[in-house]
């Protein structure tokens, strides 16, 4: 009996944990969102987060950069990376990217064709004479009951699944390749530094960005009320190191 307990508490743990890539980072389930902050150490860190979708749509929403109010009433300062967030159907190393009807990936970066600017909720910089925003608003098409997860990264940092993007080319892949990360799975343009930089009418700025990050999900399935007390254990995030920290025109990792 005792392994029988032992062996159901391991499952429900697994279903409900959350794994994250980061080297210090915590989610909490309000209402039909989960709400996650964090921070790397490095921008060829990586952050994931795993969820079930409760609707046809799921829409992701960044902080970090501009700060802003998340969805579990955090107030989030601003001063942290500009990031990349992309959508992978699955879990794990094999998950695949989400793409659209015309097969361009579910992503969100300020570097590339794909940025969708977050802000509002999310606040803006000022840089220069311009107020910028570096946080993304990504909504995707999704199938309510299956398992989705969501990746955070530098923006400089891109995973070869969002550019070039499906179909796999130049020994890139289309997975997730995270666990843990894979270097040859990611264009790495960060130059080792969390930085953004910005040019406009008064010449170019550029801030040095701090590792943190807050990113909101909804809607997604919350666990019936009996397993909440079970949520704890799937917050803990793994910590990671990873080996060096680019500079970025506005327009993986190993375990500790």
């Amino acid at each position: 009996m005792k392994k029988t307990y032992a062996l159901l508490f391991g499952l429900l743990a697994f279903l409900l944990a959350k794994p994250a890539l980061a080297d210090s980072s915590s989610c909490v389930t309000t209402g039909s969102a989960i709400s996650c902050t964090g921070n790397l150490s490095a921008p060829e860190n990586v952050f994931t987060d795993t969820f079930v979708a409760s609707g046809s749509s799921v829409t992701v929403q960044t902080f970090g950069f501009g700060g802003g109010t998340n969805a579990a009433g955090q107030a989030i300062s601003a001063g942290g990376f500009d990031s990349l967030v992309a959508l992978f159907s699955g879990t794990g190393p094999t998950a695949t990217i989400l793409v659209d009807g015309s097969g361009n990936p579910f992503a969100s970066a300020d570097n590339l064709t794909l940025f969708s600017p977050g802000c509002p909720p999310a606040g803006t910089v000022l840089m220069g004479v311009t107020n910028v925003c570096g946080d993304n608003t990504l909504v995707a098409s999704v199938t309510p009951g299956l398992t989705y997860t969501l990746l955070l990264t530098d923006a400089n940092f891109v995973p070869c699944a969002v550019n070039p993007g499906p179909p796999p080319a130049n020994g890139c892949t289309t997975n997730l390749s995270a666990n843990p990360v894979d270097p040859n799975q990611y264009g790495d343009l960060t130059g080792g530094v969390f930085q953004t930089c910005n040019f406009d009418s008064s010449g170019q700025t550029c801030n040095t960005d701090t590792g943190s990050f807050a990113v909101d999900i909804s809607p997604v399935a919350t666990p019936e009320p009996a397993t909440l007390l079970l949520l704890g254990s799937g917050l803990l995030a793994a910590g990671w190191r990873s080996r060096r920290r680019a500079s970025r025109a506005v327009s993986p990792d190993r375990n500790a």
